[in-house]
């Protein structure tokens, strides 16, 4: 099993992390982040939009770039490509955040071995959504 996916980390991120940033979420229902979030939302956990558009999305107001939220993110969830998605986990550190997740189909092994390195906690090629059972 790869290391990104065992589920003692898993289920911290999921149990510790309250506040997260969903890279890539814009008001689109037709888009996988849009039900994501909600589902996040109905488990108790705050979503911060993070879009270039800063939408508005299930009533909390997106921000362009992770370092612009003014507050404290503790999980950084990202719905980009694998080749884009690297960069992400570079600004959870760089804002402090205690872990990345990566969605379906997103890996990048050098991302996954940089921020742990840097003491966060990282899940790859896993959804939250199905994983909360």
């Amino acid at each position: 099993m790869e290391p990104w996916g065992d589920q003692p980390t898993i289920r911290w991120i999921l149990e510790n992390c309250h506040t997260w940033a969903i890279v890539g979420l814009a008001d689109n229902p037709s888009r996988a982040a849009h039900g994501v979030a909600r589902f996040l939302q109905r488990h108790g956990k705050r979503i911060v939009p993070v879009h270039p558009s800063a939408e508005t999305v299930w009533g909390e107001p997106g921000y362009a770039s992770l370092k612009e939220i003014p507050f404290d993110v503790d999980c950084v969830d990202v719905f980009r490509r694998s080749s884009e998605a690297g960069e992400f986990a570079d600004q959870a550190v760089d804002i402090g955040a205690k872990a990345v997740w990566f969605q379906l189909d997103v890996i990048d092994e050098a991302a996954y071995e940089r921020a742990t390195a840097a003491g966060l906690r990282m899940v790859m090629n896993r959804c939250p959504a199905i994983e909360w059972a």
